[in-house]
């Protein structure tokens, strides 16, 4: 069956708006005031190569969503010494705490939240305050002492005790280089804790699609 005008004036406004994302031709795009901002093409292995081993039981397709619709932009998950949570950060900056019959507030890594990080529509709309409100990415507890470490994209490496509350930074910066996107960290058997800091460069809030 051919496709309507309609349809086809409407694909074709989606390619021109995918072509002027990708171009920016009038330098629009958030990197756009970046000098020095480099892009790399990547090459990917032939389909050939890629792993082909699969979950023959498919426990993938019946596991059930959770949550759906109740926090905006949950990033990583974790369970405290004792099992309880999930304990997750989100779009606004806090991290919350589910107690089996609901979400609740644990912890937060900005000392200067205010009204600007109130409820908003859509994850998204917390990038341009995401510098004030914080934005807690990755979790991991301490199975020992019950502590919970954070890696926030603005406010580095923080820990809060298992009373939750204001985290107290541990580290803002690496060998003398401030760090600028704190991503995720995990914690070994002898309480080293590894993370990630994902750019030296750009701060979270500016590394999205130039039409975003």
């Amino acid at each position: 069956m051919p496709m309507a005008p309609a349809g086809i004036v409407l694909a074709g406004a989606f390619l021109l708006a995918a072509l002027y994302c990708g171009t920016d031709p009038l330098g629009h795009g958030s990197m756009a005031d970046f000098p020095g901002f480099e892009a790399y093409p990547v090459e990917l292995p032939p389909w050939s190569e890629l792993p082909t081993a699969r979950d023959p039981e498919d426990r993938l397709q019946r596991a059930e969503v959770r949550f759906l619709g109740q926090i905006q932009g949950p990033e990583s998950v974790a369970f405290d010494p004792l099992g309880r949570g999930p304990y997750t950060g989100v779009a606004d900056g806090r991290v919350l705490f589910w107690n089996g019959h609901s979400w609740s507030d644990f912890a937060y890594t900005s000392p200067i939240r205010s009204e600007l990080c109130d409820p908003k529509p859509s994850a998204l709309s917390y990038l341009r305050n995401e510098h004030i409100c914080g934005r807690p990415l990755g979790l991991r507890f301490d199975k020992k002492t019950g502590d919970l470490y954070i890696a926030d994209a603005y406010f580095g490496l923080l820990k809060v005790g298992p009373e939750g509350g204001l985290a107290t930074p541990l580290s803002t910066e690496a060998e003398g280089v401030p760090l600028n996107f704190t991503n995720d960290l995990d914690i070994d058997e002898e309480g080293n804790i590894y993370f990630t800091d994902s750019s030296t460069n750009y701060q979270r809030r500016y590394v999205f699609f130039p039409c975003s």
